[in-house]
């Protein structure tokens, strides 16, 4: 099995919360990871319709069997339950008594802040991480591949080829989860939207383009991206407020969690088709952005990343807010340094009147100059602090 970050995370927030959540889209080893953590506690699948319904119709009775404690798996398909486990939780401070799991982070956060506010950790499990999957290796494995495959787990633990996993995942994620989100008649339609939203990766999000283009209302487009966010399934990497007397764009970008999925729907299924697709540097900056978003909630914390870009074109792809102090950084996909990587990061620094900064890409030269901007391999950063 292959360990994952999060592990002493989890472990530690179970020592002084009463419950702890792990959420995270489906797939992602959530499952896995809890009952392998805590293997001394019941496992309750909520998920099984009989199980469901003993909770919903008789949630005293359904905590009675479980008030040493449990592992209650995909718990926000059963809402009721939450006011009830306020009472069990207040009523000892043993921590670490219930182990919650969820796959909708709206439904299972409103649950939450409703009812036990202050009494459960939320931690976020997202697929694997390049630093979990490749924790032996010295050297950064080919980057194509991994932006095909993706990193979610049964893709490398159950060893399903991408092209056949994602399809299906996809069907399963549209079936069940956005039917339980909300009550979309026409799936056919949410499906062309979904492989509209891939082709814009990296983009800003323009709610009325995707709108014209996908046939609905913008409300109905804002409503949509409401549930691929989520489930997980989009990122919305938003705009950074600095503006150094700048107009600022507003509007935040569109990433995906995970790239497999994005060259799924896109039709990408060989490395051909990737190094020649229009897109591919917009899925490496995909693959570094999730990386940089993974090492934040493996460690439990708030996301304090941004993007900056102002209205005559300048940006800067990522900003790293670390409250007293921004790092900027620039993604490029290409493997060798050119003096164009660093136009976007000088022009920062000479607004800021600072000399920092980042520039990743899939090459090797790892150097500081004497602007003070760092250049380092993609894989290198996935292993680091930064």
């Amino acid at each position: 099995m292959i360990e994952r970050v999060a592990t002493q995370k989890i472990l530690q927030l179970s020592t002084v919360f009463k419950a702890v959540a792990v959420t995270g889209p489906r797939q992602s080893g959530k499952t896995t990871l809890v009952r392998m953590l805590f293997p001394d506690k019941t496992y309750v699948s909520l998920e099984n319709p009989d199980v469901r319904r003993f909770a919903l119709e008789d949630p005293r009775g359904f905590l009675k069997q479980h008030e040493a404690g449990a592992i209650f798996d995909e718990v926000q398909r059963t809402p009721e339950i939450f006011s009830y486990l306020q009472e069990i939780l207040d009523s000892s401070p043993q921590p670490g008594r219930f182990i919650l799991t969820g796959s909708n982070n709206f439904l299972l956060q409103q649950n939450i802040s409703q009812s036990l506010a202050g009494r459960v950790a939320i931690l976020n499990l997202l697929p694997f991480s390049a630093e979990e999957l490749f924790v032996s290796d010295t050297t950064a494995p080919d980057e194509n591949d991994l932006i095909l495959k993706g990193l979610y787990p049964p893709v490398y633990d159950m060893g399903i080829p991408a092209e056949d996993w994602y399809p299906n995942y996809l069907r399963t994620y549209i079936d069940r989860d956005v039917r339980q989100i909300k009550n979309i008649t026409d799936l056919i339609v949410f499906e062309r939207f979904i492989r509209l939203l891939a082709g814009r990766t990296g983009q800003e999000l323009n709610l009325t383009s995707l709108a014209v283009e996908t046939g609905v209302d913008t409300k109905t487009v804002q409503s949509w991206i409401g549930i691929l966010e989520s489930s997980f399934i989009i990122y919305l990497l938003r705009p950074h407020f600095k503006n150094f007397n700048k107009t600022l764009v507003k509007r935040p970008k569109i990433y995906f969690y995970d790239t497999g999925l994005v060259c799924s729907l896109l039709g990408i299924i060989t490395k051909d088709q990737l190094l020649q697709h229009p897109l591919r540097g917009s899925l490496f900056e995909s693959l570094v952005v999730t990386e940089l978003l993974k090492k934040r909630t493996n460690a439990g914390k708030q996301v304090n990343l941004y993007y900056w870009r102002d209205k005559t074109g300048h940006e800067v792809d990522v900003i790293v807010d670390n409250g007293t102090s921004l790092l900027p950084i620039e993604i490029k996909a290409g493997k060798t340094m050119n003096n164009e990587y660093f136009k976007g990061l000088s022009y920062w620094n000479k607004l800021s009147s600072q000399k920092s900064g980042l520039i990743i890409y899939s090459g090797d030269q790892e150097e500081v100059r004497s602007n003070g901007i760092s250049t380092m391999n993609w894989f290198t950063m996935a292993k680091s602090d930064v």
